[in-house]
């Protein structure tokens, strides 16, 4: 199965800039082939990256007629393996590294700024404008910081996504990565399938739907890629009869990305 590391060199090489110096992860051939079926050997030039919290395939396996908007937009799928330990911090920092924790330096729960190369120090060389839009003082937030690039931190969710469509409609950006955390909050304080969480869990999927479509209206003319990248999946702990993640069990570690490629007009 491959891992989450994945994501980076991939993007890098569809945008046709340099991996991360400290990645180790080589680009998904089947998603490189499925963008040369569609663009050929033409550069990406605008990537949009929707990374919700905990949106594992055990909640797509049961819940796929909630994906069809999210798979209508972005067909492809691709099954892959969350970095260990699967927490949140530890996993977006090996998927915008593009290397395992042992190289970033993430090990466990803790969100200290990364000092290795990211996906956002190599588009950054490349006079790439990047933007990062996340609820404040989450992972994402606060462990790619000190970059040359855009943070718009937000209260929470709603506010992190007007956001994010207000920088799709009135700016150019080259790469806009999107975090949401409503469906991780809900489930720890209920469980993965508690109907507040699912309920969170729609959420994500409309807020993604609704963003992506704004991206490709505004963004037609330009060669470009929507993903759907979660980062770990969750389970049910068996003391606290509550959700949590962590783990090396299946329903932790088993994520799909979805990816939709297009050619500009």
């Amino acid at each position: 199965m491959v891992s989450i590391t994945y994501l980076t060199p991939t993007v890098c090489k569809l945008m046709k800039v340099e991996s991360p110096w400290s990645s180790l992860a080589e680009p998904s051939e089947i998603i490189l082939n499925y963008a040369e079926r569609v663009v050929g050997k033409d550069i990406i030039e605008k990537t949009f990256i929707y990374a919700p919290d905990a949106i594992g395939t055990s909640l797509y396996n049961d819940y796929k007629d909630q994906f069809k908007e999210v798979e209508s937009i972005c067909p492809f799928k691709i099954e892959l393996n969350a970095e260990l330990p699967t927490y949140t911090p530890v996993c977006f920092g090996s998927m915008f590294t593009g290397s395992p924790p042992e190289v970033h330096g993430i090990k466990k729960y803790e969100k200290p700024v990364l000092k290795c190369d990211t996906i956002f120090d190599t588009l950054s060389r490349a006079n790439k404008k990047v933007a990062i839009v996340a609820v404040k003082n989450s992972s994402i937030d606060t462990i790619f910081k000190n970059r040359n690039i855009d943070y718009y931190s937000l209260e929470y969710d709603p506010q992190v996504n007007e956001m994010t469509d207000l920088l799709i409609l009135g700016q150019n950006y080259d790469f806009i990565l999107t975090y949401n955390q409503e469906y991780d909050d809900v489930m720890h304080s209920t469980t993965p399938r508690d109907p507040l969480a699912l309920k969170a869990f729609n959420n994500h999927l409309k807020a993604f739907t609704k963003l992506a479509n704004s991206f490709n209206k505004k963004n037609r003319k330009y060669n470009r890629i929507i993903v759907f990248a979660p980062d770990h999946g969750t389970h049910i702990d068996a003391t606290t009869g509550k959700g949590s993640h962590g783990t090396d069990l299946p329903e932790d570690v088993e994520v799909n990305h979805f990816w939709g490629i297009f050619k500009g007009k």
